[in-house]
């Protein structure tokens, strides 16, 4: 069974474990630095419209998914959302861990008021991509464009 809840100040160790080793394929060499994760995580705890959910499994934390409501000047000043940093452990991939949290989301998006959810991803994976769709996702229906800094 999943809990899902909202990280805490005590998660910071998975989430950097998580982040780290389980959402990108080129992991960092270098160790993350603890202290700066910590005061980072207390701001965006504190921020109401910043959500870092996390799913709970076996005792352990094995998923998080980021939800940014964002406030706005269109759609009758509805805000909406922005979704990132969908992980699970590779060890509890396929179990609809990211699914529950995906929908978690998308409560707290639609109680905020969001007239839409955004995401992008830098998969090209047909499974990744359906994974979105499955979640109620269009890849059809906005172009996404990246510039880096």
């Amino acid at each position: 069974m999943l809990l899902i809840r909202e990280a805490v100040l005590d998660d910071v160790d998975v989430l950097c474990e998580l982040y780290t080793k389980h959402l990108t394929a080129t992991p960092p060499e270098e160790a993350p630095d603890k202290a700066a994760w910590t005061a980072l995580l207390g701001m965006l705890i504190a921020d109401g419209d910043y959500h870092l959910l996390v799913g709970e499994a076996d005792g352990r934390v094995v998923s998080s998914v980021t939800l940014i409501v964002i406030r706005n000047l269109t759609h009758n000043l509805r805000p909406y959302a922005l979704i990132e940093n969908v992980v699970t452990h590779a060890d509890y991939r396929h179990k609809g861990y990211a699914s529950a949290l995906m929908g978690r989301a998308g409560e707290i998006a639609q109680n905020a008021g969001c007239y839409k959810i955004m995401l992008m991803t830098g998969s090209k994976q047909e499974s990744t991509l359906q994974f979105y769709e499955r979640c109620g996702f269009s890849r059809h229906e906005k172009t996404a464009f990246l510039k880096r800094l």
